[in-house]
């Protein structure tokens, strides 16, 4: 068949998605694929067989959409992150193509049930928090919106460790996620790219112009691993490219006729390790330098993959910022800024001047926090070493921006010191972010009040040298997982009262505000929630064997374990409630769930000892008989996307309750508003954008703002002036620092308070009081079954602005210049 047939045919004639045209697909590929005869099938046969049948109209729709893009010469919009939750993906793919009933029907007919073979379906743990699901939300929009976006990022071998709790410590193990393959995934072994390390640069004059040689390299190669990504709708299909690191020297056969066997194959290992794990623990020196290989490895293929297309088009490397748009999801692909340079330098031969406006043009930054310990520095040494083409660069930039900053502000050598991308000062460190500033021509917080903060505090310097730089784009969740799928009952609810159109335009949620006074309607949503506790109290029964009241008020907070984001603030609250079941004074105080998730990096000792205390408390808790059901602590282990599409939906009470001016954005906190979670939190992040969306009066407003945090920490907080004030925290503090909790071991956490008594670097004292006056309002309000669903209703229907489509819209307008196109 000629390819002119092949393609005649795969147009006019595509897969068909009815139920006979799945069974079909699904018993070949289960035959011819799987190699399994029906007959012995297992389960995870099965699941390989239907995950083969939908790939294959998956990659149909990306070769339609490919060629659209093609043909109407589009821009395109490529997305550098280091991480993806993209967790499961049979259902999401079932339910964005339309076919996920045709799909169940047909698996019935054969005598398998959908839902129970998804299950074994490992998730893609790729990523650790909101910034790499955040990066999932965003594929799906892009290609729901058919928008032409792309994203580049690392095939790791194992993901996100995963999380056991052993002794009520968290113990890391493999997450070996390609132990079965994956289903979905398209090997291309033709697109590879070398990528350098350390080395030389050698300097010579051609025609009177420097030219630059990066030569004596290590090189690995990158291997690009496909996986389509299916917009709503039946719409376009886009694509997650994922690079695998791989040796250019499988084996070196003269060590092996030594015998020493090891030898012959260690360069290979060492060069494969590169994408073997997710955030190496950088602790040590190596675990650093591995890092920073990771980073640039990804950055360097992804680059060369997409001036390779661009080439390949017929466009002139001038005409890069009219068809490509780079956006760095925050510091970590930062050195893609300094890679672009050297290509466009050294293998373009571009005169300076032209390839840094170039490189400005295509870029945009999303930073993602204020902390400084997470924004990424190098020293100048190791970047010198690793990559000493890029440090010569650097040295470039930032000389030819710290003369644009003296003429700017002239005479002002401490502004000098502040913006220069080299930091003297902290033993020589190359500023990552100084350098996404700097080579972007937008630069974007992630919620209001975190754009302002940048703007008054971080990157203030920056702000007062280019204000038109800096805009303000708030996340967003994509409801076709974290309400369609995640919560099918509430989506049907709402369907029925609404119509379907919402799963596209968020907004119209708004129509469901009219029935939240409607008592039938309200015992219908009330319904649906408790459907929900139900099913995650089974998934908590299995997991933990704690077994918890669907009939309590489940209070949530699922999210890194991290000390700004304050879980210690939460676990003095649950000891204070105990303390007062135990003396008679929790009176009406209603029946309580406390469940905690979360991971706390492998190296961050504090946030793993708060793990362990929750455990403890825990522990106690929950066996102790005059508690009697009143209250239960739940430390859910290994959460992840798929626990949590089972933990949101369920939840009554969201806690986000971070320090006021830390959190850059949250998107759990809108995951769980939507699902109709009343929020208690700070005023931090998104939450002051959620707080005007849904009405503060339906939601737990407490504590420190941003601006009084900095007063008080400016006026010098004296965290024990708390302790002695509060008669209720001072009780809790004693008991964990005498060992209440720990009979065994009494100092196990005598350090933690004297860490909360003398620094409080979180303010978590401080906070204290007026949390636990906001506790006694959610107690309170829970009580009136029909308000709080009446609440729990209108924080639904006016979670429209937190679409993830209205936030890739903001960035297709104001950063990357991006219009639709859509094959059907």
């Amino acid at each position: 068949m000629a390819i002119a047939d092949i393609l005649h045919e795969l147009e006019h004639h595509p897969r068909p998605c009815d139920k006979e045209g799945l069974k079909k697909s699904i018993r070949d590929a289960l035959i011819h694929q799987a190699g399994k005869d029906p007959l012995e099938a297992t389960p995870r046969d099965w699941l390989e067989a239907v995950s083969y049948a939908i790939r294959e109209r998956l990659i149909e729709r990306r070769m339609f959409t490919q060629r659209l893009f093609n043909r109407e010469h589009v821009k395109r919009v490529y997305y550098l992150s280091m991480e993806y939750l993209i967790g499961r993906m049979l259902i999401n793919s079932l339910l964005n193509l339309g076919f996920y009933e045709a799909c169940r029907e047909a698996l019935s007919e054969m005598g398998v049930d959908l839902l129970g073979i998804a299950e074994l379906e490992p998730d893609a743990a790729l990523g650790n928090g909101g910034l790499g699901r955040l990066a999932a939300c965003i594929l799906d929009s892009m290609a729901s919106q058919c928008m032409p976006g792309y994203g580049y990022g690392i095939r790791y071998e194992y993901g996100m460790f995963q999380q056991q709790i052993e002794n009520g410590q968290q113990i890391e193990h493999p997450d070996n996620w390609l132990r079965y393959g994956n289903n979905w995934e398209f090997p291309r072994p033709e697109k590879i790219y070398r990528v350098r390390f350390y080395g030389r640069v050698v300097t010579h004059r051609d025609n009177g112009n420097l030219r630059h040689h990066w030569q004596d390299c290590e090189e690995v190669i990158a291997m690009a691993y496909d996986h389509p990504t299916p917009g709503y709708g039946n719409k376009n299909v886009n694509n997650l490219r994922l690079w695998a690191a791989k040796s250019t020297r499988d084996f070196d056969l003269n060590y092996f006729n030594e015998g020493d066997y090891i030898g012959a194959i260690q360069k290979k290992a060492e060069s494969e390790t590169i994408s073997m794990v997710l955030y190496p623990n950088d602790a040590t020196a190596i675990g650093r330098e591995l890092r920073l290989k990771q980073e640039y490895f990804f950055v360097s293929a992804s680059i060369q993959d997409v001036l390779d297309h661009h080439e390949e088009m017929g466009y002139r490397i001038t005409e890069l910022p009219d068809k490509v748009a780079l956006q760095l999801n925050d510091t970590h692909p930062a050195i893609a800024v300094a890679e672009l340079m050297r290509l466009l330098l050294d293998k373009y031969q571009l005169p300076w001047m032209s390839a840094w406006e170039i490189t400005k043009a295509v870029f945009g930054y999303t930073n993602h926090t204020l902390l400084p310990e997470a924004l990424e520095t190098w020293p100048v040494e190791v970047m010198e070493r690793v990559l000493p083409r890029h440090m010569q660069i650097i040295y470039d930039i930032n000389f030819h921006f710290l003369n644009e900053v003296r003429h700017t502000f002239p005479g002002d050598t401490e502004v000098i010191k502040r913006l220069s991308i080299i930091d003297e000062e902290h033993g020589r460190q190359v500023r990552m972010a100084h350098l996404a500033v700097v080579g972007s021509h937008k630069i974007n917080g992630v919620a209001a009040l975190h754009t302002k903060l940048l703007e008054s505090t971080l990157f203030h310097d920056f702000y007062r040298l280019w204000p038109e730089r800096f805009v303000s784009i708030t996340n967003g969740i994509t409801p076709r997982l974290w309400l369609h799928q995640a919560n099918p009952a509430l989506c049907a609810l709402i369907s029925e009262h609404i119509g379907r159109d919402w799963v596209m335009d968020l907004s119209q949620l708004r129509a469901l505000e009219s029935f939240a006074d409607d008592p039938k309607c309200r015992e219908e949503f009330r319904a649906v929630k408790e459907a929900n506790k139900r099913r995650l109290a089974d998934l908590v029964l299995e997991r933990t064997g704690i077994r918890i009241d669907p009939n309590a008020m489940f209070d949530v907070q699922v999210k890194r374990i991290h000390e700004y984001k304050r879980q210690l603030l939460n676990i003095l609250h649950v000891i204070a409630f105990y303390n007062r079941i135990r003396r008679g004074e929790a009176g009406d105080q209603t029946k309580r769930v406390v469940l905690f998730g979360g991971k706390a990096a492998p190296s961050y000792v504090r946030a793993k000892q708060v793990i362990r205390l929750i455990n403890d408390v825990a522990d106690l808790i929950n066996h102790d008989p005059m508690v009697n059901d009143r209250l239960k602590v739940v430390f859910f282990p290994n959460y992840d996307v798929s626990a949590a599409t089972v933990i949101i939906p369920a939840a009554d009470l969201s806690e986000q309750i971070s320090t006021a001016g830390m959190e850059a954005s949250g998107t759990g906190n809108m995951k769980l508003a939507l699902n109709g979670a009343l929020t208690i939190g700070t005023l931090d992040g998104a939450n002051v954008e959620i707080r005007d969306a849904v009405g503060e009066e339906n939601m737990f407003i407490f504590g420190l703002t941003a601006e009084e945090v900095a007063e008080t920490r400016a006026r010098g907080y004296r965290p024990r002036e708390c302790y002695q004030e509060n008669a209720e925290l001072k009780e809790v503090l004693n008991m964990i620092g005498s060992g209440f909790f720990t009979p065994d071991d009494p100092a196990r956490y005598g350090d933690l308070v004297d860490d909360l008594l003398n620094n409080d670097a979180f303010l978590v004292l401080a906070d204290f009081a007026a949390y636990v006056q906001a506790q006694e309002q959610v107690d309170a309000l829970y009580t009136d079954r029909e308000d709080w669903t009446r609440r729990a209703m209108l924080n639904t229907a006016r979670m429209g602005y937190f679409s993830i489509d209205r936030t890739v819209q903001q960035y297709a307008e104001e950063v990357w210049g991006v219009v639709p196109e859509c094959w059907i």
